[in-house]
């Protein structure tokens, strides 16, 4: 899979957040979405959106593509990214699952 190939709701995850566009990041997930990041857990789209702000578009994160797989199960897809801003910076794997498009699971580990 390439950058090119990313399915939208994980595209939009990338780019909203290279724009620093909120309500576009918010969006790309279902009202009921569970996001996991090494075990801090949120729910909902104020869930995605108060880690949103603490961990993400808040701390001027940046996305650069690395690569990506099909996950387990279908509609799911290992995404490698490399972030840089002013929180965490590195590059590791995110594990999405989409469902009516849009992400219905993101775990960050």
């Amino acid at each position: 899979m390439t950058a090119t190939s990313l399915p939208a709701p994980i595209q939009t995850f990338i780019d909203a957040t290279n724009a620093a566009d909120s309500d576009a990041f918010v969006d790309a997930f279902t009202s009921d979405a569970y996001l996991n990041d090494w075990g801090r857990e949120f729910h909902g789209h104020d869930g995605v959106r108060a880690w949103n702000a603490t961990d993400n578009i808040g701390v001027r994160a940046h996305f650069d593509f690395v690569g990506a797989t099909p996950g387990k199960h279908p509609d799911s897809h290992t995404v490698t990214l490399t972030v840089s801003g002013d929180g965490y910076n590195g590059t590791g794997p995110m594990h999405f699952e989409l469902r009516g498009g849009r992400i219905a699971r993101l775990l960050i580990n």
